[in-house]
């Protein structure tokens, strides 16, 4: 049974082929987005952009909670938190 699925499916095999391709990377991208070496580097702009005067204390320490919550919430709690709310 196996072969004869494999050998139908056989046309769709590129589309399978991109969609897993695009699964891989959009992993990726989420791993690095979340690591903390991100978010480290992500503090150091906020710090860097309010020494330049372009963020005032408040949207600083704002940005920074931010940056903090989605590092200490990892990946996949946006979704938890939006089906109690």
């Amino acid at each position: 049974m196996g072969l004869i699925k494999e050998l139908v499916l056989l046309p769709v095999a590129p589309l399978r082929f991109t969609v897993w391709v695009g699964d891989k990377l959009a992993e990726e991208v989420d791993r690095q987005h979340n690591s903390p070496a991100a978010t480290v580097r992500e503090l150091e702009e906020i710090e860097q952009a309010r020494a330049r005067g372009e963020l005032d204390a408040e949207e600083a320490a704002q940005r920074e909670s931010e940056a903090l919550d989605r590092q200490l919430s990892g990946p996949g709690a946006d979704e938890e938190g939006a089906d109690r709310g």
